[in-house]
Order: structure tokens, then sequence, then C-alpha cells
């Protein structure tokens, strides 16, 4: 590795598997010291700080849910008081749940728009109040609002709220010499797309074969983009949506 995050601190949300796991541990790789955030699996949190440590990082793991004012505030506190700073923030915590219109109700929205927006909201806003010049938020959006398949309403619209914070926050931030952007991942496998059967489907199939390189990506794919974005080689762009997928649209 090229130590491009050298003494920088960052923090990931909903780190303990998939795609915020392989940020965590690629960021760590690069030279940063990480806080690797969870909502619910600790073991998946303790295990990323292990693999961390063990190859010679530094990491802590600390819990908090995002959508909740005070424990987004409280998982920021824990960064700083650890590492005494914060230079990079990836709001990587979110929920995918794909319902047609008969089946969203209040509850399904809420749950959509607590975590991926509102605690993308609230997490940047604890934070940079320690950033200085140079810091830099990621926030995963994805691909789906470039294509927009039905019983993705409620998710899609989420993170197309995503990337509206991400333009408005690189204009208010920027004076600060803050830098804002967005990474858009196409189909990826994870935990979560095993889980919820997509993985081996015809769907899967149908995707890759429309994708020019002509693969499902993996967690490691967006990781890369994660940190070009939140090294200095990318201190020219701030306000970008990066498409990391393969070249589907």
């Amino acid at each position: 590795m090229t130590n491009r995050l050298n003494g920088k601190v960052a923090l990931v949300t909903g780190a303990s598997k998939g795609i915020g796991a392989a940020i965590a541990k690629a960021f760590a790789a690069e030279g940063a010291q990480v806080v690797v955030n969870y909502a619910s699996s600790k073991a998946g949190a303790d295990a990323v700080v292990q693999a961390i440590t063990s190859a010679g990082g530094k990491a802590i793991a600390v819990q908090g849910d995002v959508s909740n004012a005070d424990q987004a505030q409280g998982i920021v506190d824990a960064a700083v008081k650890q590492f005494g700073r914060l230079d990079v923030l990836v709001n990587n915590a979110g929920v995918f749940d794909m319902r047609p219109l008969e089946a969203i109700d209040v509850d399904h929205y809420r749950k959509m728009f607590d975590i991926n927006v509102l605690g993308t909201l609230l997490v940047t806003k604890a934070a940079a109040a320690h950033f200085g010049e140079g810091a830099s938020v990621i926030n995963l959006s994805s691909q789906i609002t470039s294509f927009n398949p039905p019983g993705s309403a409620a998710y899609s619209a989420s993170k197309g709220a995503v990337d509206n914070i991400t333009s408005v926050l690189a204009n208010e931030l920027g004076p600060r010499k803050i830098r804002v952007n967005a990474i858009s991942p196409g189909t990826t496998e994870t935990e979560g797309t095993h889980a919820m059967g997509f993985i081996g489907s015809p769907f899967e199939a149908q995707l890759a074969s429309q994708t020019p390189l002509g693969r499902t990506g993996q967690p490691g794919d967006i990781a890369a983009v994660a940190v070009f974005l939140a090294s200095d080689d990318a201190r020219w762009l701030t306000g970008e949506k990066i498409a990391a997928s393969g070249g589907f649209r």
C-alpha cells in the first residue's frame, strides 16, 4: 500500500460487514486510524477491528444508531476521544428493502429515511464540528437512482436524497475546505445481497450481462474508490457522485 491516508482518522458507519467493513480495512491498510461503527453486530465489528489490528493497524469499534441524535453525537465523540481528531467520515450505514407500492407503509418509509437520510445528516453534523481543512465526507448512494426498478420507490427516494445532501453540503462546507462526495455502487456482492437471494439469481445474471465489465461488484471495488476520495489525490473533487458500477447505467 501507499500510505495515502497516513495520519488521518476515519469514521466509517455501518462497518461491521459488507462495503463498510471493506472500506474500514482499506483505510487502515493505507495508514488511517479507523473507527468501526456498528448498530447491532458487535461480533462483526470486533472481527473487522481484529483484522485491522492483526495487520498492524489501529482501530476501535463503537456502537451507535446513526438515526438517533444522541447516539450519532456519541459515535463522533468516541472517535475524537480515542484518536484526538477526525479527518474522514464515510456515511455507509444504511438499510435496503425493496417493496412494491402496495406494500409500502409508514414504518417502511421511516426505516429507509431515518437511517439512510437522517443518519447521514446527524453524523455529518456531529463530525463537521471537529473537521479541519482537508477533511472529507463520503456518502454511500446507489446506482438504483439511475435505473429505478419497480419496487424501489422508498429506497431509491432515500438514496436520491443522499445525492442532494452531497451536493448541498459540498457547497455549504466548501468554504471551510471540507470536501463532500458520494459513491454510487452498482450491484455488489455482500452479506445483504446473499441474504436476499440476489446472488446467483437470474436477476443478478441479467444485471451482470448489462454491465460493460461483465460481473457483479465486490466490496473491495467500492473501498478502492473510497480510499481515493479520502486521500489528497482527490483534493480537487467535491460535490461529485462517482458511479462505481463497472459501467452499468
